[in-house]
């Protein structure tokens, strides 16, 4: 696997930050930053770091109301909720300048787009980004601007015929998909948990798109307590099927990881080795179907120092071409970092050591075994709009 690689970075994406004791602490990008440094990912020759401009209104309005815009403008100058809006939420608490470090969010994607549009780079990382909950006309879910679906957009704007959306973090990709529910050009994959038992309560292998997109929204709900190995296991169940059928433009993959056994928010059983794997599966897919192109970004994640440093800069080694062996020692220095910004005692290796094995769907389906159930649901859902075989 080889290619270059552009890694967008400010240390200003830090001001994306709702306050002490919330869980979408900016603590986790800078540590991610910090030990992507130390490990050497980010000098080599074939990453190039570009710092961002933030985004305009025009592009952000590609997605959402120009109302809305304002408002968020509004709140985070004069430092007031917008209920109506899910601004001053418990989980969207408003804070001084918040357009402008969300836009500066949405730029960075956007940069991470034009570089791989561009053949700049063959892949680009956006970590601070990975918004995908932000609706058209409301925060949700930590998101105030969905830099994922503008990103999108643009691509499309830019000529981009089909573009493939994988998201991978632990919770519905509710607003991507719903920002292209009705668009064949875009088909959005989202593997989560379960939405009877995880916000944001949607998700369901019934919500296949309408209209011209039906069939190109693709959702599988998996159980509380899936590991490695069913995850992964869907992931080639579903994901690569569909994606080998849709042969897009570009790639792009959102890569919260909150999917982790020690996510304090969520409820699947994963490790950092699994979540390795699935970046070195989209890292292959980019090359087999997409003459390279892949966007990749980040997410959710709220084992601060635990897991989202490790997990993200594994991506951002791979997406560099040169993953880290993963029984690689995490530096001295980071780790007293870590432990002088939260007190937390950080992992010695890059590894949780569980190497990530799982069996092909290809080996037949379990009646048994629940996460067969979901995979099977999914593609009954949605295999037969692309002419695939359900079984």
């Amino acid at each position: 696997m080889t290619g270059s690689a552009a890694v967008v970075w400010d240390d200003a994406l830090t001001r994306y930050d709702f306050g002490p004791g919330h869980p979408f602490d900016p603590v986790r990008i800078r540590l991610t930053m910090a030990l992507a440094g130390e490990l050497g990912v980010l000098s080599s020759p074939a990453v190039s770091v570009i710092s961002p401009d933030p985004a305009t209104d025009s592009e952000i309005e590609t997605v959402h109301d120009p109302q809305y815009v304002a408002v968020v403008r509004h709140v985070g100058r004069a430092l007031v909720p917008a209920l109506r809006f899910g601004l001053g939420t418990d989980d969207d608490p408003v804070f001084e300048g918040m357009h402008e470090a969300a836009a500066l969010v949405v730029g960075a994607t956007l940069a991470a787009a034009r570089s791989v549009w561009s053949g700049a780079t063959a892949h680009a990382v956006s970590v601070a980004g990975g918004h995908h909950h932000a609706m058209r006309a409301n925060a949700s879910g930590f998101c105030v601007y969905n830099d994922p679906a503008i990103t999108i957009k643009w691509l499309l704007s830019a000529g981009a015929e089909r573009v493939a959306y994988v998201d991978l973090d632990v919770h519905h990709g509710d607003g991507v998909q719903a920002a292209f529910y009705d668009d064949p050009r875009v088909l959005t994959i989202s593997l989560h948990e379960h939405p009877a038992t995880l916000f944001p309560g949607t998700g369901m292998p019934d919500e296949t798109g309408t209209g011209d997109g039906a069939g190109y929204a693709v959702n599988v709900a998996l159980p509380a307590g899936t590991d490695d190995a069913g995850w992964l296991r869907a992931l080639d169940a579903v994901a690569l099927p569909l994606l080998r059928s849709f042969k897009p433009t570009v790639l792009v993959s959102q890569h919260g990881c909150d999917s982790h056994r020690l996510d304090p928010l969520a409820h699947l059983s994963l490790s950092v080795d699994g979540q390795r794997q699935a970046q070195l599966t989209m890292h292959e897919l980019a090359h087999e179907l997409c003459d390279g192109r892949w966007i990749a970004t980040g997410g959710g994640g709220y084992a601060l120092v635990q897991v989202v440093p490790r997990t993200w800069t594994h991506l951002l080694a791979v997406a560099a071409g040169a993953p880290l062996d993963p029984e690689t020692a995490t530096p001295a220095q980071w780790r007293e970092l870590a432990r002088s910004l939260t007190g937390e005692t950080a992992p010695p290796t890059m590894t949780d050591g569980v190497p990530p094995r799982y069996v092909s769907f290809a080996s037949g389906m379990d009646p048994d075994d629940a996460v067969d159930r979901a995979i099977m649901r999914t593609r009954s859902a949605v295999f037969p709009a692309h002419g695939l075989p359900v079984m």
